[in-house]
């Protein structure tokens, strides 16, 4: 079968409106719940004592009158969703104040009832539970992106303290999406998204994995209903076309590893439709090309069998190589591990192996809820810390990125991780995201080695930071006291938290830059009217403050500084607000031009279009939200934006210049002979000029030949100096400055 026909293909919207799932009482007749209740009665007291079932059953009673009156879309009383909620909770054991909770997680949201009797009645732990859980109050002219976002963020954070408020929100989002189909098409498509992009990598991410491919096969399925009919069809199809050959390899299977002296238990299994979709998408494969539908998973009683195991399934078929995958040396970042392996059945007929013990198999499955289950475990603290320290990173993420869905975007780019592990200089394996760069490594090793990182050396080879790190890569990252983050860098890193730590600093310094610029913006405005900016007193500065609504005066430099407000304009305004002594006599004034010392940073940046150098007659421009440009006055960009002249400031070169590598183009046409490329850059050296970028015209058959360089020269006697070096080259014909 191959793909889907476009026609058949349906395209999930979305809605801008989140409607409550609640309804009125008179439209569905009561539904008795006494034989749900008594089921999850029976599951906590398997495991918890008396008096924690008394309290459980009194917050059943406190939901129940909470929610009376209310009714769910497909017709059932509203506490059959948080009964549904606490039981799935009861299935992994997790303790009393989680199931209380539970049972109470929408009375906050959907009832009178305040958090202030919740934490009276059952206790502040409870009370802060399922405050995590429940959504913030929709602020007035707040788009629903917005307010999810928000609503995200709140319960990341809470899940950072307490990881039980993801468990009921996961266990929550599971029920919802189990009953999905009674809602409206448009809300069913929106839900099951925000299922595929969110809860369902969080799920994974926490190692819940029969809970991420339910969550998947929920989403898939409401989010794509066409395709997921269709699929299911084929392979309810190639199931029995290949039911022979799967048992035929089942059978083998189990009587090797016996003769092999392996007790094991053999469970063959089918690749879940979501994942045979996705396949299809990412690989671009019709049905009929996804051959490795099936698989197999091992399980025997300890680590040294698996790799017994391993070795007599080689000798049964041959495997696939690339295709092994050892996950118990090396376990995810979700504490996942299991050996992996692709062979060759009979047929020629693929086959996906997985080998793990019980106990393995059982973190696989239950993932961080095992904390509950074998607390007093050594073998599970690793997984514990794991997940602790990726709850953690998502409190750096929140410090480091005051915008909500700037947070959430960082978030979902955590929750997509590939499998990519490097070595440390000492040995130790880090894990990364696949396509992760040094600069990635650099920021999961430390914050400040990330913002001090200048080079690497990745295998003991010094690499470009831009390189995509690879499976077993040795990398060692080189740092320097004064280095800094480069904006650049935010094209290419890969990990959430390398991101936001490189905005953070950016935006830090930017804001630091853009105050001292926009001080002496406005010391050059307020010189024009005789004031020196430092005879302005401070009630004329809270003045001003407070009737423009601005926090502080660094502010204020700091909006000038990026253009976003006029220095002549805020001169005025502060001159206008000095009493009649004229604000005192003025002190020495300052200078009326800005001096460019060509190490600003960003605040001050040379524009790219004439690239101007020291020598060079420039002027300078306020762009908004950018800072002061800087471009020879010659520059044709400056011609075009003479209508922003209120925007022009003077600015002049300093004499003593600290930066000693300007960028610089040339274009040069040569006589279109062997060798010619070489002497030319023979020359540039020669001069102690550095070739930042080179490329030429492809103009095939011509005599002559354009080449364009972009050159690092101190200042502009240095530029000339190198122009009349490659003049006496006999192949150039025609040299030039370039500027766009």
């Amino acid at each position: 079968m191959s793909a889907p026909h476009p026609d058949l293909i349906d395209s999930p919207g979305a809605s801008a409106t989140d409607e409550s799932p609640i309804i009125p009482v008179d439209m569905h007749p009561p539904v008795d719940l006494a034989e749900d209740f008594d089921r999850f009665k029976a599951k906590i007291a398997a495991y918890l004592k008396a008096d924690d079932v008394a309290r459980i059953e009194a917050a059943y009673q406190f939901a129940a009158d909470a929610h009376r009156g209310q009714f769910r879309f497909s017709g059932d009383p509203y506490i059959s969703h948080p009964l549904a909620v606490a039981a799935t909770l009861a299935e992994w054991q997790l303790d009393t104040q989680a199931l209380i909770a539970a049972l109470l997680h929408d009375v906050m949201e959907d009832t009178a009832i305040s958090k202030v009797q919740i934490v009276n009645t059952f206790g502040k732990t409870a009370a802060e539970l399922v405050d995590g859980v429940s959504k913030l109050d929709k602020i007035e002219n707040q788009s629903y992106e917005e307010a999810q976002a928000e609503n995200f963020r709140k319960m990341l954070l809470a899940m950072a303290r307490d990881v039980r408020v993801i468990l009921i929100k996961l266990a929550d989002r599971l029920h919802n999406m189990r009953t999905l189909g009674a809602v409206r098409p448009d809300k069913r498509r929106r839900v099951a998204r925000e299922t595929l992009e969110i809860y369902a990598p969080i799920a994974n991410r926490l190692g819940f994995n029969t809970l991420y491919r339910e969550l998947q096969e929920l989403s898939f399925e409401h989010l794509y209903p066409i395709r997921h009919r269709v699929l299911a069809k084929a392979l309810k199809s190639a199931r029995g076309n290949r039911r022979e050959v799967v048992g035929k390899i089942l059978e083998a299977v189990r009587r090797r590893l016996p003769a092999a002296g392996i007790d094991a238990e053999v469970i063959g299994r089918e690749k879940h439709l979501y994942g045979i979709y996705r396949k299809m998408r990412e690989k671009n494969l019709s049905f009929s090309q996804v051959l490795d539908i099936y698989g197999f998973r091992i399980i025997v009683k300890d680590t040294p069998t698996c790799y017994l195991a391993l070795g007599a399934l080689h000798g049964l078929y041959k495997p696939v190589p690339g295709k092994f995958k050892d996950y118990i040396a090396i376990p995810k970042a979700n504490g996942y591990q299991s050996l992996h392996t692709t062979l060759i059945g009979p047929y020629g007929t693929p086959v996906e192996i997985q080998i793990r013990t019980a106990e393995m198999n059982h973190v696989a499955e239950s993932g961080v809820a095992s904390h509950w289950l074998y607390k007093d475990q050594q073998t599970l603290s690793e997984l514990q810390q794991k997940t602790h320290k990726w709850l953690q990173s998502l409190l750096e993420l929140q410090s480091a990125s005051n915008d909500s869905a700037e947070f959430l975007e960082h978030v979902k780019i955590d929750l997509f991780p590939g499998e990519v592990y490097v070595f440390t200089p000492r040995g130790k394996i880090m894990a990364l995201p696949r396509g992760a760069t040094p600069v990635d490594f650099a920021y999961a090793v430390h914050t400040d080695i990330g913002n001090r990182c200048v080079a690497c050396r990745i295998n003991f080879e010094s690499m470009p930071l831009r390189s995509e790190l690879r499976n077993g890569d040795r990398v060692e990252i080189i740092t320097a006291p004064l280095a800094a983050p480069n904006p650049n860098w935010l094209t290419y890193v890969r990990t959430a938290r390398a991101r936001a730590q490189i905005r953070h600093f950016l935006k830090n310094q930017q804001g630091t830059e853009s105050s001292a610029l926009g001080e002496q913006l406005l010391a050059q405005a307020l010189r024009a009217m005789d004031i020196d900016i430092r005879g302005i007193a401070v009630n004329v500065w809270d003045r001003f403050l407070r009737a423009c609504g601005v926090k502080s005066k660094q502010d204020v430099l700091a909006d000038i500084g990026l253009g976003k407000r006029l220095p002549v304009i805020v001169a005025r305004r502060l001159a206008g607000d000095i009493d009649g002594n004229g604000g005192g006599d003025p002190l020495v004034k300052p200078k009326g031009t800005i001096l460019i010392h060509g190490s600003e940073g960003m605040a001050v940046q040379l524009a790219k279009c004439c690239r101007p150098i020291p020598g060079d007659p420039i002027i300078g421009v306020i762009r908004k939200g950018q800072g002061l440009m800087v471009h020879t006055h010659d520059c044709r960009m400056l011609t075009r934006s003479r209508r922003e002249r209120g925007s022009w400031v003077d600015v002049d070169w300093a004499p003593d210049i600290e930066q000693r590598n300007f960028e610089v183009s040339i274009r040069i046409v040569a006589n279109n002979r062997t060798g010619v490329l070489a002497k030319i850059a023979a020359a540039i050296a020669e001069d102690g000029s550095n070739i930042v970028n080179v490329n030429m015209d492809d103009d095939h058959g011509a005599t002559t030949t354009s080449l364009n360089f972009t050159l690092q020269v101190a200042d502009r006697p240095h530029l000339a100096r190198i122009l009349k070096s490659l003049r006496r080259i006999p192949e150039v014909v025609r040299i030039a400055r370039f500027k766009e």
